[in-house]
């Protein structure tokens, strides 16, 4: 009978304790929405001069680096040193300017006919949603044509994959553009980042720096990230074009139908799975 009673009073405390921390992260969310809310309801401003071009007749996308600003090297912020990369292949990374109208970094630029804008959020990464609202106002950019690259834990580093759609799989940054957007569609690339090994925490891991090792094999990842990012900018029509308008209830369908194109940016691994 003791132990009847002791086991009891463990699974009281332990349905306590698990309650206080749906609570938490319920307010934790609940608050995170309130504050993009609040952002969102500032003034809109639009294009203006040189800017303005981009609303001529063409196709029109916002490929978006999430991240936290100051925090460019670490393995949260990989999606900003995607969107560097990218600059850089595209000849105008000198072309970087802050603007204060979207709460971030922006270039203008055009691949093949595709004006294209890429964003770097100067909002933390909980609220990097309200930077991506804000650029596709500005720039009448669809939500289907906003493509959002981010951190993923659960691929190992060198491996990146495409997702059309769909939850935000617990990221906060994809969770606040979910959010800020009303909508699912955006595409987004992942980029794998790993799990923690040993004792180290999830937040000590993704706010870390990557490895002298884990930098070898980032090279290939920006290089890779790049030409998918590429193949997908010179596409000649959205590949939501032929789905329902933007709404959560499109997004839920588009993440059904979803077909994740996975690339392994270890060669080593590569050779290995060509084996098997």
């Amino acid at each position: 009978m003791k132990e009847v009673a002791i086991l009891s009073r463990v699974c009281r405390y332990l349905s306590l304790f698990f309650k206080k921390l749906l609570n938490f992260v319920t307010m934790r969310r609940l608050l995170t929405r309130v504050i993009n809310r609040v952002l969102l309801s500032e003034p809109f401003t639009p294009a203006m001069g040189i800017e303005a071009e981009i609303h001529t007749e063409g196709r029109r996308r916002l490929v978006v680096g999430l991240g936290n600003p100051g925090m460019e090297g670490t393995r949260h912020s990989i999606g900003m040193a995607v969107l560097g990369a990218l600059a850089a292949r595209l000849g105008v990374a000198d072309r970087w300017r802050g603007d204060k109208h979207v709460s971030g970094e922006v270039i203008v630029s055009e691949v093949q006919q595709t004006h294209v804008v890429l964003l770097r959020p100067r909002l933390l990464m909980n609220i990097n949603g309200v930077s991506v609202a804000k650029a596709a106002g500005k720039y009448g950019i669809k939500p289907e044509d906003v493509l959002l690259v981010h951190d993923d834990l659960d691929k190992p580093l060198g491996k990146i994959a495409l997702k059309h759609g769909g939850s935000a799989r617990g990221h906060n940054g994809v969770r606040s553009c979910v959010d800020c957007l009303q909508t699912d569609v955006m595409p987004r690339l992942r980029v794998g980042i790993g799990r923690p090994t040993g004792k180290s925490s999830v937040e000590q891991h993704v706010l870390g720096r990557f490895s002298s090792e884990e930098k070898k094999v980032l090279d290939s990842v920006l290089v890779q990230s790049v030409d998918l990012l590429l193949h997908q900018l010179s596409k000649q029509h959205s590949q939501q074009d032929s789905q329902s308008p933007s709404s959560p209830a499109g997004g839920r369908r588009a993440a059904q139908q979803r077909k994740e194109m996975e690339r392994s940016a270890s060669p080593a691994e590569s050779s290995a799975a060509a084996q098997s």
